[in-house]
């Protein structure tokens, strides 16, 4: 995959739109303010690198799921009030995205400068790839850079419509850190490699894992979708989570798969799905009927341990247990754990979006992994195989 990056390319004076991913939570009640601020400190480098370079840097992002509308609750004003003290330029905000006022403001900025425009998601042509909206975008600056690979898989105006306009474009730091690493997964990892994939269903996940078989030497499966593979070997799984449409292709993977595919081989249990109902660790074979299953239990823990210390790359996508219930979160904490210290003797560990992100920084785990992908979906969609609308645009 050959794309440019902000250092292959001159931006000094230059107005530079930048998309990022700047999807951020907030309090569910006014004022609005951010709750986790990770995907805006995770630009910073790319935005200071480009305003260090003397660029006129205009800044794109959507926020929620507005319906094609302005709604206070999805404004980037919060965006905007936190950016501030976060870098040391001038930062102003738009209250719109595209027009004659945006455009004024575009074109009055100065080198390193900031402009922050209002939520790309309040006009409908966003999500629509509308093109027209696209090139009213484009005409806001000179040079395109991604670095939003959290909405890399999304065919939008300002991911994919936007590119047709520009001359020049090219990735952030950000979005280039996660296609060498995620990248790296699927062309050449260092061996043994072993994919770690959790989560509640197999359905989310069948791609991912039909893709891993491909390239990983080991795929160990955690989750909720243990049940419909432990079934699938005619086992019984009592009150557990059953996709009983999937549990055909759950047999097919593990005969296709033979030794490649490792299933636990014990569970926790409960009675009932709260974090004070009564459990009780049980071998896979014997869940009783009137019990679910609810984490992996020691001795997987032990099994998958082992797998990750003698491993020289290692991919995580998808919690071990209920890990929001402190009681179910063990699994997933051991594997967190067990991936830290794969880290520290050299291992490539990357923790692939989602639920397990949220796992590894539960934990106070983030910086002891190789790499945390900050896309969910998209980085999904990438160890699918699939070619992703916002990673195609840059290539050249």
């Amino acid at each position: 995959m050959k794309y440019k990056t902000i250092d292959d390319i001159d931006v000094t004076n230059k107005r530079v739109f930048l998309r990022v991913d700047f999807n951020v939570p907030l309090t569910k009640e006014a004022p609005y303010t951010i709750t986790d601020d990770t995907r805006i400190r995770a630009a910073l480098p790319t935005i200071e690198a480009l305003i260090k370079r003397g660029a006129k840097l205009i800044v794109a992002s959507h926020l929620g799921r507005p319906k094609g509308a302005p709604e206070e609750k999805y404004s980037l004003n919060p965006v905007f009030e936190h950016l501030k003290q976060l870098v040391k330029s001038n930062v102003t905000f738009a209250n719109d995205c595209i027009g004659p006022d945006v455009e004024k403001h575009a074109d009055a900025l100065k080198p390193g400068e900031i402009l922050l425009l209002e939520n790309l998601r309040f006009h409908p042509e966003e999500e629509k790839n509308d093109p027209s909206f696209a090139q009213l975008l484009a005409k806001l600056a000179d040079v395109y850079v991604d670095d939003a690979f959290g909405a890399a898989h999304r065919a939008h105006a300002s991911i994919e419509g936007i590119t047709h306009f520009m001359k020049v474009k090219a990735a952030g730091y950000l979005m280039d850190k996660e296609l060498k690493y995620l990248g790296g997964l699927l062309t050449n990892p260092a061996r043994p490699f072993i994919a770690i994939i959790g989560g509640a269903k197999i359905s989310g996940k069948i791609d991912v894992i039909q893709s891993l078989l491909n390239h990983a030497d080991k795929v160990l499966i955690g989750g909720g979708m243990t049940y419909t593979f432990l079934k699938a070997q005619g086992l019984e799984i009592g009150k557990s989570l059953v996709e009983e449409d999937k549990v055909e292709l759950a047999k097919s993977l593990l005969d296709r798969s033979q030794c490649h595919l490792v299933i636990p081989v014990d569970s926790v249990v409960a009675r009932e799905f709260k974090n004070d109902a009564e459990y009780k660790t049980v071998s896979a074979v014997t869940i009783p009927s009137d019990w679910m299953g609810v984490d992996i239990g020691p001795e997987t823990i032990k099994l998958f341990t082992k797998e990750i210390e003698g491993a020289k790359t290692i991919v995580w996508n998808g919690p071990m247990g209920v890990f929001e219930m402190p009681n179910f979160a063990t699994g997933t904490l051991a594997i967190a754990n067990a991936m830290a210290s794969a880290t520290a003797n050299g291992a490539t560990t990357v923790v692939g979006g989602g639920d397990s992100v949220a796992a590894v920084e539960q934990a106070g785990l983030a910086d002891k992994m190789s790499h945390v992908s900050t896309g969910g979906g998209a980085s999904l969609e990438f160890l699918e195989g699939k070619v992703l609308p916002g990673v195609k645009t840059l290539e050249e």
